[in-house]
């Protein structure tokens, strides 16, 4: 059964959206996170949860304002927009990311969304180390796809401000009227509690909608050079996997369709059969890029992959 799920969970990531792997990510680091907590729990009994935020989950991945952190573990930038530990917290921010990511995905297409929800997750980091310096009652520690969700929001408002969502026991709401109340709630409960956090939803606000407005007015599409970048970490990951990939030799298949022993040169009868890595690689770099971004060898591993 569990082979089974996984299998469903590795073709969904695969095949999916990107909105669909930002929640599958978040989910499953969710799930790693309160593992590691659990086993904290069993070894050490009652504060062992305690004992794994305060060792584990505040110093090694959450953000902080403060600089030795921020200098000697760079890493949690980007390590606290995907991580979560209340149920409550996850469950809400993914289904923001759902509702707005969907509309953002119908205007915006699927390449952008990916990076408005980074970009607004370092904006949201960068707003809430500078008010750290400055504010008190700043958390010392920062979590949370809040800031990356709310930048897609606010990116789905800006473009489609009289898209009409509709909400549970309301029913139709513009989605501009939903951006305001949801920047306005910020400004409201900042002094109460959570100050770092709703200025980090702050500034991943403003990102979702800077974005919108330099590739509006301006014509300047900020997830270009973000995505180039992407693809060349991917593609340095990929050679990797070439290097240290235990199949270096491609897969021979003789076909003899007569049932007799071939005799002579038998080169005809027998074709490369591509590796499902290399098939996998290619069938992704047709969803972001077009079939027409593939290279001759790309087409020949296809067209030899269709006849296996």
């Amino acid at each position: 059964m569990f082979d089974s799920v996984w299998e469903d969970i590795k073709r969904e990531f695969r095949q999916g959206n990107v909105v669909t792997r930002l929640i599958i990510v978040n989910l499953a680091v969710f799930v790693a996170v309160r593992i590691a907590a659990l086993v904290f729990w069993l070894l050490i009994g009652e504060g062992g949860v305690g004992r794994f935020i305060e060792s584990v989950l505040h110093p090694w991945f959450c953000a902080s304002y403060e600089w030795q952190h921020i200098l000697l573990k760079p890493w949690t930038m980007f390590s606290y927009m995907f991580l979560h530990f209340d149920l409550w917290h996850i469950v809400w921010n993914m289904l923001f990311l759902y509702w707005f990511g969907r509309i953002l995905r119908e205007f915006a297409g699927n390449d952008r969304i990916f990076a408005i929800y980074v970009l607004g997750g370092l904006a949201g980091w960068l707003v809430y180390i500078i008010s750290g310096q400055f504010l008190p009652g700043i958390g010392q520690y920062a979590l949370g796809a809040s800031a990356g969700v709310t930048a897609v929001a606010l990116a789905a408002a800006a473009l489609a401000p009289n898209y009409s969502m509709h909400l549970l026991f309301i029913g139709p709401v513009k989605l501009k009227y939903i951006a305001l109340v949801l920047v306005l709630l910020d400004l409201i409960l900042m002094p109460n509690s959570n100050t770092g956090g709703h200025l980090a939803h702050l500034g991943g606000a403003f990102m979702g909608w800077f974005f919108v407005y330099q590739l509006r007015e301006k014509g300047n599409d900020l997830s270009i050079p973000f995505n180039n970048i992407i693809d060349k970490i991917t593609g340095l990951w990929e050679r990797r996997k070439d290097i240290f990939s235990r199949k270096k030799k491609p897969r021979v298949v003789y076909k003899n369709t007569t049932g007799k022993r071939a005799k002579g040169n038998a080169k005809s009868d027998l074709h490369i059969v591509p590796d499902q890595s290399e098939i996998d690689a290619i069938l992704d770099k047709i969803k972001r890029n077009g079939y027409d971004s593939l290279t001759k060898e790309e087409l020949e591993i296809l067209a030899r992959a269709s006849k296996s």
